[in-house]
């Protein structure tokens, strides 16, 4: 798949940490409950950390106790890409960054969480970038 923002393995290793580069560029997950974003109650929005791209906002976050960032939806449908993802033996569905296909982490429905979406966003906390709503933008 082809995507706005095209870089090489060499570039993604130089501009991501070993373990951005093992959950962002080859599906990894971070370990659970290791994320500060998983319960940081700042305001703003979620950026891809391999991109840039703005993927979800702080008050679309809920905390459902599951170990990653949680989120019932993101900021717009066009803002990533979801795939079937058919790894350890279940289906899953994986989701990325529609800007630069950055694995994010997977969305689940029906678990029925009080959300108006019924949805759970489970995503890496190490693939996102919080700007907060007060920081300013050179």
């Amino acid at each position: 798949m082809t995507y706005p923002v095209q870089k090489s393995d060499k570039e993604w290793r130089s501009e991501l940490s070993p373990q951005e580069y093992g959950v962002l560029r080859q599906a990894g997950t971070e370990r659970p409950f290791s994320s500060p974003y998983e319960t940081d109650p700042t305001v703003g929005v979620y950026r891809c950390r391999g991109c840039g791209a703005e993927l979800f906002r702080s008050e679309h976050k809920f905390d459902a106790h599951c170990g990653w960032p949680a989120f019932y939806t993101p900021l717009a449908e066009d803002r990533i890409e979801l795939l079937e993802d058919r790894s350890f033996g279940s289906v899953r569905t994986e989701v990325r960054c529609a800007n630069c296909g950055s694995h994010l982490g997977h969305v689940f429905a029906g678990e029925g969480f009080d959300t108006p979406t019924d949805q759970r966003y489970c995503i890496n906390g190490v693939s996102l970038q919080l700007e907060p709503a007060n920081a300013s933008i050179d």
